[in-house]
């Protein structure tokens, strides 16, 4: 009888079906976290298809998922030196403008060489017949480099970005969120959400100074938007068309800000999984007497 009531809701019910999932991953850190996801996705019966630059350095193939490669005009020295100063300058404790400079040179050298593996992909014919007769139903991407986009665009295929943060709030602007510089800190300004009137000063200096900074650095990607898309294209306007974000954010460790509806905060993705301790260590710790005990890693007597 029971089954009999629940029959008609039961019809009503649709089915949830895998898709097709092309992913333009970012090099670096931002790889790893990526990974996960598609593991993750993988699993839950999705096919994924990574694409890559042959002079990769974390992008490694895996039985998740499939690697296509396509090659590019630099050097697998030159990515790995890049993405070494990039790392090595993030946490470099230098006055704001040496920063800021050194930060802003990075950034020029890594929009080029960015710039160079997104043209040998946009312009790999066998790539893009490839991706247009495979008819995927999401690409997804970090948008700090917008390849990726672009090519949903000229496919029309739904985009779901994966990403922390793009300079400039590009990112706050492309999904029309608030960005009051007042109120929010600028990335780079190491200015807390209670900031004095100097660092609010300072704050809108910033502000100001990313409309310039920021132009050139993202400038081939635009012309190389343009191109292809055979119309004129802004960074911002290019990530407009996103359909989600997925933040690796979270207001436990950054400062609330105001959003739209389609961006959604996942930090704890980047947290690592609990693993158990080992049974001889667990038997070390268990052998001392009492409940309350100390450890100390150190070299130190």
């Amino acid at each position: 009888m029971l089954v009999a009531g629940l029959l008609p809701f039961l019809c009503c019910l649709g089915t949830a079906a895998a898709g097709k999932l092309l992913v333009i991953p970012m090099e670096g850190s931002h790889w790893l976290s990526m990974k996960e996801v598609l593991i993750e996705l993988s699993k839950r019966g999705h096919e994924i298809i990574v694409m890559a630059p042959e002079m990769k350095t974390l992008v490694d193939s895996s039985e998740w998922y499939t690697l296509k490669t396509y090659p590019v005009p630099f050097k697998q020295e030159e990515m790995e030196e890049l993405l070494h100063s990039l790392t090595a300058n993030s946490f470099n404790e230098q006055p704001f403008i040496s920063r800021f400079l050194n930060i802003w040179e990075l950034f020029k050298k890594s929009s080029a060489i960015f710039e160079a593996a997104c043209s040998s992909l946009l312009h790999n014919k066998e790539m893009m017949k490839f991706i247009e007769e495979s008819k995927f139903d999401v690409l997804f991407t970090d948008p700090v480099t917008p390849c990726g986009q672009i090519i949903a665009l000229h496919f029309s295929i739904p985009t779901a970005f994966f990403l922390r943060a793009v300079p400039c709030a590009i990112d706050i602007h492309a999904a029309q969120s608030p960005d009051p510089p007042s109120y929010v800190p600028r990335m780079f300004s190491l200015n807390t959400d209670h900031m004095t009137f100097p660092q609010r000063v300072k704050n809108v200096l910033i502000t100001i100074s990313e409309a310039f900074t920021c132009r050139i650095i993202f400038s081939p990607f635009e012309r190389l938007a343009s191109d292809f898309l055979q119309k004129p294209m802004t960074v911002t306007e290019l990530l407009s068309h996103g359909s989600i974000w997925l933040k690796r954010l979270d207001f436990v460790f950054d400062y609330p800000t105001p959003v739209m509806p389609n961006m959604i905060f996942i930090g704890g993705i980047n947290c690592g999984r609990k693993k158990p301790l080992s049974q001889q260590f667990q038997q070390y710790i268990t052998s001392f007497p009492g409940n309350d005990k100390v450890l100390s890693f150190t070299d130190a007597p």
